[in-house]
């Protein structure tokens, strides 16, 4: 998929505040400038020209990236400008070098983006493509570093409110399985588009259903059932017309034996990428913290599904999600045979033995710096999956897996 303009709604945002009183006139003897298009700015890519305010003063130099939309909306306000006439100086500047952008924040500003669209998506002109912008921005995130955008899942839960958050850490998953499956772009945009849009029918409810601590009542247990015919009948109205996106929508909660809904469609009946949606819906939900529960440790979580669940799911797809994510997925804490504490940061040669980062030393002291182990080395095997409090160690993403993780 393409790498993402910045997002719609944030350059309406910056196109109101443009005003001819920010402007002055350019000076006829000044260098050959054009007022630069919103659209010209991609976030994430370098700059192709040296930028300038309307008094001709250096803004930005070719080769800077523009990470974030507040960024573009500051200069929008200063004035923009491009040097058209490109010429030698006198003296030369290096161009700044590329940067890489942040994962975390690419993923942060996708769940806010999405919440507003979610919320209001009835009222929204041009729905569809406003969600398939979102789409396009997590599979930007994941082309820079899908273990940043997999321990997001884990590490990142406090980026927003639940529901919207688990339509995105479902739409990681789901596209890191289409993509090994090597679906084709407009199903993989299809797919995406559901896993954001899957429980829309019931957004409004959700907290509330979350906070329930005993058994649904009767009213409750038939509303969930339902809500993926609601969700596509939102859909519908809001002008989705993808069929196959809102046919995966309708039956990401259909199993493998019949026993799903709401339609209790069985096999072959299902489409593939329903059947991916489900499963990833089901791995995210049990690993996220809930207002009723704690969250499962990602290893029990898949062994809950694989195991528990092996007469609901694909056979096959089970074993594709385990190559792709591992017995370990990224973000889990673990304890080595060596006694250090650390995370998986990454995969490893075999679905067994992941990377995983030190955090604590043997002694149970914190480490200067994360230490890269290889576990498939027996001195560095894992011993044992530890949750959060067990591990019981303080770090940032960006400590662990550098810049593209930072906030």
């Amino acid at each position: 998929m393409a790498k993402p303009a910045i997002i719609r709604g944030e350059i309406d945002i910056c196109i109101r505040r443009l005003n001819e009183s920010y402007f002055k006139a350019i000076k006829a003897n000044s260098m050959e400038q054009r007022r630069i298009k919103v659209s010209d700015v991609t976030i994430g890519q370098p700059l192709p020209w040296d930028v300038y305010d309307s008094e001709n003063q250096l803004l930005l130099r070719k080769g800077h990236v523009v990470e974030r939309v507040q960024q573009v909306e500051a200069l929008m306000i200063r004035g923009l400008f491009v040097d058209t006439k490109i010429s030698p100086r006198k003296d030369p500047v290096q161009a700044a070098p590329k940067e890489r952008p942040s994962v975390v924040r690419l993923i942060s500003l996708a769940h806010k983006r999405l919440e507003r669209l979610l919320f209001n998506v009835s009222n929204e002109a041009d729905a569809q493509a406003k969600i398939l912008e979102v789409a396009q921005a997590i599979a930007f995130a994941a082309d820079l570093n899908s273990d940043i955008a997999l321990a997001c899942i884990l590490h990142n839960q406090t980026a927003g409110s639940y529901p919207v958050r688990h339509c995105i850490d479902t739409a990681v998953v789901s596209l890191l399985i289409a993509r090994s499956l090597k679906k084709t772009p407009d199903e993989i945009k299809a797919l995406i588009g559901a896993a954001l849009t899957m429980n829309v029918g019931m957004l409004k409810q959700q907290d509330r259903l979350h906070d329930i601590q005993g058994p649904l009542s009767e009213q409750d247990t038939s509303f969930i059932r339902n809500h993926p015919q609601q969700s596509v009948t939102v859909l519908r109205a809001a002008g989705i017309d993808n069929e196959d996106w809102l046919s995966y929508v309708l039956m990401h909660h259909e199993n493998e034996d019949g026993s799903g809904y709401p339609l209790g469609k069985k096999g072959a009946d299902i489409p593939l990428n329903a059947k991916i949606l489900s499963l990833a819906d089901r791995y995210c939900a049990r690993v996220s913290e809930r207002n009723y529960r704690k969250s499962l440790l990602p290893n029990a979580a898949l062994r809950d599904i694989l195991v528990g669940e092996k007469d609901t799911m694909d056979p096959m797809l089970a074993t594709i999600f385990i190559k792709e994510l591992g017995v370990y997925p990224t973000g889990t804490f673990v304890r080595l045979e060596n006694g250090e504490v650390g995370v998986v940061t990454g995969k490893g040669s075999k679905t067994i033995s992941p990377i995983v980062h030190a955090l604590i030393g043997p002694r149970g002291a914190p480490l200067s710096f994360p230490i890269k182990r290889d576990t498939s080395k027996q001195l560095f095997s894992i011993r044992e999956v530890l949750t959060e409090d067990q591990a019981n160690v303080r770090f940032s993403m960006q400590q662990v897996w550098g810049n593209e993780a930072s906030l």
